[in-house]
């Protein structure tokens, strides 16, 4: 037991201590993140989909493991369809059901040769999902984050006390704005790759990246904060091919493109949606 003066000294060390260590856990445990909870899983053949959390806009999905061949996935519905590249390790991956409250189907395609593909096993989900926003609240591979990433950790950090969408949202924009910069060298050296996934923690690192970085970074924060955001894969102008975000903050629509914001692109041209995520 400590007693006097300095035992209480010590005693409010301890306390105060642990209140640090309380409120960041209670901070980290707000990201909200996908999990494979087994309430309901869904296989055939070669595929496995656990379609527990469906009602909040996702699935989990593997396939087995495969040294050499490539997996694919393809969510589909009414005719609309993505195609996702999946780890070859036989482990779950986080897949959006971005197209709204209706009915998916969730297709895996094993690798034959070079480009081609066969179907390998395919499921049936029902999306019966509240709000049809849930989905852009949680981490997918275009926007790769977890609680631990330091862009979340940081947006905890600047919106602390926030509960305003409008709040957070301009305070992570304001952020981007006034902490990066657009990556000229790397638009030029990636020019024409196809499959390249935005890289969150590149960006963070250098505090510069490309169109898609700069917008699933920007995401990543907002999501991690409660604010649901799209990033949004489409054209500019033209047809120059681009990303930006598209958040909804209190219920309305707010657009940020963060590259135009740097001054790499005009906010002048005309933005062509093509997918988002």
């Amino acid at each position: 037991m400590f007693a006097g003066k300095s035992g209480k000294r010590v005693v409010g060390v301890v306390v105060a201590l642990m209140l640090v260590v309380c409120t960041a856990v209670l901070s980290l445990s707000e990201v909200l993140m996908p999990e494979a909870s087994g309430t309901k899983v869904l296989k055939d053949n070669k595929i496995t989909v656990d379609a527990s959390h469906a009602d909040q806009g996702y699935v989990m999905v593997k396939g087995p493991k495969s040294s050499k061949k490539k997996l694919k996935v393809r969510v589909e519905t009414g005719g609309t369809y993505l195609n996702y590249n999946l780890n070859q390790e036989g482990s779950y991956e986080v897949f959006p059901l971005q197209l709204g409250r209706t009915n998916y189907s969730i297709t895996l395609y094993l690798q034959k040769d070079g480009n081609k593909y066969g179907a390998v096993g395919k499921v049936k989900v029902a999306a019966n999902m509240s709000d049809e926003l849930s989905c852009f609240l949680y981490p997918n591979q275009y926007v790769n984050y977890t609680a631990d990433t330091p862009c979340v950790k940081k947006a905890s950090e600047l919106c602390k006390g926030m509960s305003d969408q409008a709040e957070i949202y301009k305070a992570v924009c304001n952020f981007i704005k006034t902490n990066f910069v657009y990556d000229f060298i790397k638009s030029v050296t990636v020019a024409g790759s196809s499959g390249m996934l935005p890289d969150i923690d590149y960006c963070w690192n250098n505090k510069m990246g490309i169109c898609q970085d700069l917008s699933a970074l920007t995401c990543a924060m907002l999501r991690s904060q409660g604010v649901p955001a799209r990033l949004v894969i489409g054209t500019l102008g033209s047809g120059t091919p681009h990303a930006w975000v598209m958040a909804v903050v209190n219920g309305e629509d707010a657009f940020f493109d963060p590259t135009a914001e740097l001054n790499a692109t005009s906010k002048a041209d005309t933005y062509t949606t093509e997918r988002w995520y």
